[in-house]
């Protein structure tokens, strides 16, 4: 250094700057060149905790004594944003605005091109599907890019939520894994947008889920039969990136199965049980620290972490169940370690209400369905119990399963009592109260969502004001048959999905053959098929008045019954107009006024089918706020009611596909909290 006088200022000499300028400037200026998505601040504690694959062959194969395999995702061609989610963003510190601004961000959010410190990943698991042992399944679509650092001065609450400090970040769509088998590793417009809505409303109805960042679209295509009809069409290529602590499943553990005794297959790391505690040790020193440090013997820490997942996984299918929400697909490899939402397929949100609802028209048995899913959930936890023996003894295990029934009543109650505003006693005829609200909506063909929203509606009597008062009884009354399915609506939903030929054959044979009867059908769908064409006999006899006579009737039962029982919450209230005003704030806050239900994604994908994506960003902020009325946002924007289409939302890269177009806009739109329209019925998801 050369020495300036007694200023004592030091100056590097040349050959020190430039050292500086190839090494230290480098970097500063690279730090400040840096895009926020490049200033990303990534741990991938996972790929260093449990056994990655040695091997990076590509091509579907078994994979070995390992939780990952490092993949390549395939680029796509002109990637594009969809839309982005700015509050799932802020989880990594980005905001939507710089993401979406961002000339590289739908290459880095689509995997077509590398985050500066991903490590991509895809995840072996296995899974019981449709009650079969599979064998080897895996990420056969999604990619694991990493895990990055939480943000400092992230929100506590989801710290608590995730204590690991970090968020998985994955692609969904991004080609080819080890884990592909047949399929192509790719994912079309029509069902990312499905999973990033979807991931959103559930977050913002308060039901613990994955997250959805954003969508990305491109000029890739691929070929698809949508309805397996012998008519496929080119459909462009899409990613969804997803967030969550992490995207580990149930699955995960069954890769350690023996063979299966009803289908031979076995997991592809039978035999190696030192992984099983690996993984365990990381999941629970990870994402339940507190029963880490509270659990100093291993074996009382494992059933503590099984309790825990029990224990979540009852709170969540009671949370499903009480916003009329059906996943579709509950595979033990759809079931998250943690007891988020997982995995957005054929999903549905009921319309009417209708126990047996089905949303995935692959599920022929029904096993799936809305009634069927905290049965399902039970018997998928028994299977994680399996898959963690002898880490976890049986005998414990059989201990905390006993637990889980009553535990999942416990938590439905108490939601479905905020849902009818019984907030001051817990009475033990509310159970019967609800379950007869249940019944007439069922009888009545009422939408589940809208009449749970108007129950806030109903007043409570008031001193010197009779339950019965009739004048509040009929307008309550009124208010509920608003709600009813018409004479058609029951007639097509009751119309059997059997002909009677078929039908009165699997009748015959069931009395003469039941052994070929079972391998063929089962006794529940045909029940299910029976107990329809009595429904649809009776209807045949009834006239829409007379229909809507009997609604009447059996609403206005039930509303009687139910002012009763709010006449009760009243008794000790020194605050009467308080204590109604919480029932109202509790009520509202509860019973959600717009759900995503299957019509208003179907608009949302058909327009940006057809280089739209406005109505997806729309939706996507209808949704942000599920119990709010929004003024200006009520219904669709290609309904004319609102400004069109924004310049700069329009996909120029694409050519129009006017079928698709023509298809929504010249249906009449209806607002977002309204009953579903006609032509709903006929949406088909598999």
């Amino acid at each position: 250094m050369a020495y300036l006088g007694p200023s004592r200022i030091f100056v590097p000499s040349v050959s020190a700057f430039r050292l500086l300028g190839a090494v230290g400037m480098a970097d500063m200026g690279l730090a400040t060149s840096r895009s926020p998505l490049e200033r990303l601040e990534f741990d991938n504690v996972a790929l260093k905790k449990l056994p990655v694959d040695s091997s990076e062959e590509p091509g579907g194969r078994q994979v070995k004594g390992a939780c990952f395999s490092r993949v390549k995702p395939q680029p796509l061609t002109k990637p594009r944003f969809v839309s982005v989610s700015h509050e799932a963003l802020a989880l990594l510190g980005l905001t939507g605005e710089e993401v979406a601004s961002d000339p590289l961000g739908p290459e880095y959010l689509s995997g077509s091109r590398t985050l500066p410190g991903s490590e991509p990943a895809a995840h072996c698991y296995c899974g019981h599907q449709f009650g079969q042992f599979a064998g080897q399944l895996g990420d056969g679509a999604a990619c694991y890019l990493g895990e990055v650092k939480v943000p400092p001065g992230q929100d506590p609450e989801l710290l608590r939520e995730n204590p690991s400090g970090r968020w998985e970040i994955q692609v969904k769509g991004a080609g080819l894994t080890p884990y592909s088998r047949q399929a192509d590793g790719r994912k079309v417009l029509r069902s990312s947008i499905r999973e990033f809505l979807c991931s959103e409303v559930m977050h913002f109805l308060g039901i613990p889920t994955t997250r959805a960042a954003s969508v990305v679209t491109s000029d890739s295509k691929v070929v698809r039969d949508i309805y397996y009809s012998g008519n496929p069409r080119h459909e462009r290529c899409s990613v969804v990136l997803r967030i969550a602590p992490t995207f580990l499943r149930f699955g995960s553990f069954e890769i350690f199965k023996q063979a299966d005794e009803h289908t031979g297959r076995q997991g592809p790391s039978y035999g190696r049980d030192e992984i099983r505690g690996q993984m365990m040790d990381y999941v629970i020193e990870m994402f339940y620290p507190d029963i880490q440090q509270n659990h100093p013997d291993r074996v009382e820490r494992n059933v503590a972490f099984f309790r825990e997942v029990m224990l979540r996984t009852a709170r969540l299918v009671a949370q499903w169940q009480c916003v009329g929400f059906c996943h579709g697909v509950l595979n033990t490899d759809n079931m998250s370690i943690l007891g988020l939402t997982l995995d957005y397929g054929p999903y549905g949100f009921m319309d009417r209400f209708e126990p047996d609802f089905i949303c995935n028209a692959s599920d022929n048995s029904g096993r799936y369905s809305y009634q069927a899913q905290p049965a399902i959930c039970r018997w998928n936890l028994v299977k994680l119990a399996e898959a963690l023996a002898p880490e976890l003894p049986p005998d414990r295990a059989e201990s905390v399963m006993d637990e889980y029934l009553d535990l999942y009543n416990g938590f439905y109650l108490e939601n479905m009592r905020k849902k009818l505003g019984l907030l001051k006693k817990d009475e033990p005829e509310d159970e019967i109260l609800i379950t007869e609200l249940l019944q007439s909506m069922h009888n009545t063909g009422a939408d589940f969502t809208n009449t749970f929203r108007s129950l806030s509606q109903i007043s409570c009597p008031t001193e010197g004001e009779g339950e019965g008062d009739e004048e509040l009884v009929k307008k309550a009354t009124d208010l509920l048959v608003e709600q009813c399915a018409s004479l058609e609506e029951l007639k097509a939903a009751n119309k059997p999905t059997m002909d009677t030929r078929e039908l009165s054959m699997l009748l015959s044979m069931a009395q003469s053959n039941p052994a070929l009867f079972q391998m063929i059908s089962d006794r529940t769908t045909i029940a299910r098929q029976l107990e329809k064409l009595g429904k649809l006999k009776d209807l045949m006899e009834n006239s829409q008045e007379e229909l809507k006579t009997k609604q009447a009737e059996e609403w206005s039962r039930w509303i009687t019954r139910y002012r009763k029982r709010l006449a009760r919450e009243l008794e000790g209230q020194s605050d009467v107009q308080a204590a109604q005003e919480e029932r109202v704030r509790v009520m509202d806050s509860t019973n959600p006024r717009v759900v995503l239900r299957n019509y208003i994604a179907q608009n949302a994908i058909e327009a940006a089918e057809s280089g739209d994506f406005s109505e997806v960003q729309r939706v996507l902020q209808v949704l942000e706020k599920p119990f709010s009325s929004q003024p200006g946002l009520e219904r669709p924007a290609w309904g004319g009611g609102a400004e069109a289409t924004k310049r700069g939302e329009r996909d120029e890269g694409e050519e129009q596909q006017q079928e698709a177009a023509s298809a929504s806009t010249a249906r009449n739109p209806v607002p977002y909290d309204s009953r579903p329209p006609a032509w709903a019925d006929e949406i088909c998801v598999t």
